[in-house]
């Protein structure tokens, strides 16, 4: 029989009830269970006057047990104990610290009294996951905090510092110090409360202040969730839901929102939205590192000052590694510095960074225009030309001034990985660390495991892109590894409904009235056509196919690179982005000269096109071990190429719709006369046949 994570003593006439339940004090069912028996056993004791609740370890309860997502939910339900909380005849006093999200915080509101660390911060984050608070959070809040900040914390799931609502009265006491601090004020507030005859105060039996104002700011807020949040169900539930607290009594309000949380729950959004936050998790498992241990890297090189490079070397300078910014050339050197410098004051400006924050990381960062600084650092990240010779003329020189044990990283795009690490005299020691632009801001990282790469050198590639504040992903090499290989997919059959007769205009909506952030055509633009038409001409073999993004190879000759030329794709001007007749009579007549029939597509058959195209893409690199998880796909797409979460990333949303119904629409493509490309993956034929899934497939 395991412990109790709960624990109940008395403390003359105080209750004191603490949850410790490591790591973040989840509300499991035992936890749950606890709780209610430690509430009744205070009611029951005639000497308890006054109860405290708080949490061991490091944070209040940060949530639900993710154990127990996806089960049937167990006895005692969360909304009943919170309610036998906030009915206990005896005052309860919460005491927060760390975080107390979702459950968490819903917790302390069932509470009569709070006080909080000055450095605790709450929130309702139940939105990220497709979910709204389901356990009176949406009532309880507009009642303690008020219906303002009630909407803007539901709707938003973003956590609050308990300073602000020290000020609107849902935190009733801040202190500072650490957790022997906060126990002991809360023993003391409780001591006070007791003196002063101080009686229980349900928020339930509370009303929501109006201001008179809160039409305009239902409707602002539904306005700004239908830019912010396009698309997504549980944002407007929970505006909705919070809303109600205007016009129903808590019962009511209560009961409406338990409605709206199982509408979310049961939703395809939510679903995915739960398969995002587990694939997040698992992508650290990696199958080819599980037994090595990482190198320590405190030192990091970084060769080339430009817009990729400066912004990997602010990732280093920002977790507090030093770093050294390498470039030949001393005025592109100086550039490169003073971008950094630009960014971080920027930073300062807007309010993200502390100007203390901004010296600190400066010092971490230092340049030179000599390779023979990098003989002491750990780790090299080399953000050169897009270019193999350019790179392995790199290596070879890394090779030579690097101590033995220092780990040799690219940050290509699309070239082999195996063939850069071929020039050195240690392959074990190459990986590749694919950074996406903006590098300081962008989340994602592909870690690329080489044909000799070591697990030791794997392991240290994660272990870093972690410490660096990245979601890494390990992939094997092929070109463009994962999401550059899945997106050129996706662009090739854009720029094939090009060419079919579809406009820029009709590709773009599509794809954005599905989810996407931006359409293929508007990333093009914004990334600059001549990128991917360099990557193409350095591939080797070519592709084979005149009609392979023929739409964009003939920008690219024009001069029509996308929003740096003022034109592109569309054209940008005064007016701002608009049709561009110039390109669209380049593509027109691009057809015309290869006989490709023009046909018409509605905004449905192209958006399954370019989906089709992007999961039997992932089949083919799952087949040939590119990455470990369908998940890890997901991922990458989350998090690096703007894919909707709420549609859990192209693998997931294969599984959603059916991979019967995915295989056909590719099964269509590969009838149509000389397409190539759309050979149905094996797996996918496979899965189809077993009535299995892409979440049941794993490499190993």
């Amino acid at each position: 029989m395991s412990e109790s994570p709960i624990s109940c003593q008395f403390e003359n006439a105080i209750g004191v009830i603490v949850i410790d339940n490591p790591p973040v004090n989840a509300l499991s069912q035992a936890v749950r269970a606890g709780l209610l028996s430690a509430i009744e056993a205070c009611e029951a004791n005639r000497d308890c006057r006054a109860v405290v609740l708080l949490c061991a370890g490091r944070t209040f309860v940060a949530g639900a047990d993710v154990r127990e997502f996806g089960q049937p939910p167990s006895e005692p339900y969360l909304p009943d104990l919170l309610n036998r909380i906030e009915a206990c005849s005896k005052p309860v006093v919460v005491a927060l610290h760390g975080t107390a999200l979702g459950g968490g915080f819903e917790l302390a509101l069932a509470g009569h009294y709070r006080i909080a660390l000055e450095s605790a911060k709450v929130g309702l984050p139940e939105v990220k996951l497709g979910l709204i608070p389901g356990a009176g959070g949406t009532q309880r809040l507009p009642r303690a905090a008020g219906f303002n900040t009630a909407l803007q914390m539901a709707t938003s799931g973003v956590p609050s510092a308990v300073a602000a609502l020290l000020e609107c009265g849902a935190i009733d006491r801040v202190v500072s110090g650490d957790a022997q601090t906060l126990r002991a004020a809360a023993l003391s507030y409780a001591d006070e409360l007791i003196a002063a005859g101080a009686v229980v105060r349900p928020l339930s039996a509370q009303t929501v202040a109006v201001s008179g104002d809160e039409q305009q700011l239902i409707a602002a807020s539904r306005a700004a969730l239908g830019k912010r949040a396009r698309g997504q169900q549980a944002p407007l539930a929970a505006l909705q839901s919070v809303t109600n607290s205007l016009t129903m009594s808590f019962a009511e309000g209560l009961a409406a929102e338990r409605e709206l949380f199982l509408s979310c729950r049961s939703s395809s959004q939510s679903r995915a939205m739960r398969h995002a936050f587990f694939a997040e998790r698992a992508v650290s498992k990696v199958s080819a590192a599980a037994a090595a241990k990482p190198q320590a890297v405190t030192k990091v090189g970084v060769i080339g000052a430009g817009t990729m490079g400066s912004g990997i070397a602010m990732c280093f300078a920002s977790a507090g590694i030093d770093v050294v910014l390498l470039e030949l050339s001393a005025e592109n050197l100086q550039r490169g510095l003073a971008t950094i410098a630009d960014r971080y004051a920027d930073a300062v400006a807007k309010g993200r960074l502390t100007e203390a924050g901004r010296s600190t990381a400066l010092s971490k960062v230092s340049g030179s225009c000599d390779y023979s600084d990098f003989a002491d650092v750990d780790l090299v990240v080399e953000a050169a030309f897009e270019s193999m010779a350019v790179k392995r003329d790199i290596f070879a020189k890394l090779d030579q001034v690097c101590k033995p044990s220092a780990i040799l990283a690219t940050n290509t795009s699309y070239l082999d990985v195996d063939e850069i690490a071929a020039v050195t005299q240690r392959p074990a020691q190459v990986v590749g660390m694919h950074f996406f632009s903006p590098a300081h801001v962008m989340k994602l990282l592909e870690v690329v495991n080489a044909a000799q790469t070591s697990a030791e050198a794997l392991a240290t590639a994660m272990a870093v892109g972690k410490q660096i504040g990245k979601i890494a992903v390990a992939v094997g090499v092929c070109y463009g590894f994962v999401g550059n290989r899945m997106y050129s997919a996706y662009g090739r059959e854009a720029n094939r409904l090009l060419l079919e007769g579809a406009t820029p205009e009709q590709i773009d909506s599509a794809m954005t009235e599905w989810g996407m952030a931006m359409g293929p055509l508007s990333v093009a633009d914004l990334s600059g056509i001549d990128i991917g038409y360099k990557a193409r001409s350095e591939r080797q073999p070519p592709i084979d196919d005149p009609l392979y993004f023929l739409p964009a190879n003939r920008l690219a000759e024009a001069g029509l690179l996308g929003q740096k030329t003022g034109s592109g794709f569309y054209h940008y001007g005064d007016g701002g982005k608009q049709p561009n007749p110039q390109a669209l009579q380049l593509v027109r007549a691009a057809a015309t000269e290869q006989a490709v029939p023009q046909r018409s597509y509605s905004a449905e058959q192209i958006s399954q096109r370019l989906l089709a195209a992007l999961v039997n893409e992932g089949c083919r690199i799952l087949e040939e071990g590119i990455a470990e998880r369908a998940s890890d796909i997901d991922v990458i797409w989350l998090n690096g190429y703007g894919f909707p979460r709420y549609r859990g990333g192209p693998m997931c949303w294969a599984d959603e719709v059916g991979l019967d119904a995915v295989l056909a629409t590719v099964e269509a493509c590969a009838a149509e006369p000389g397409d190539r490309y759309w050979v149905p993956a094996k797996l996918l034929q496979t899965l189809v046949a077993q009535g299995a899934t892409l979440a049941d497939y794993q490499n190993h």
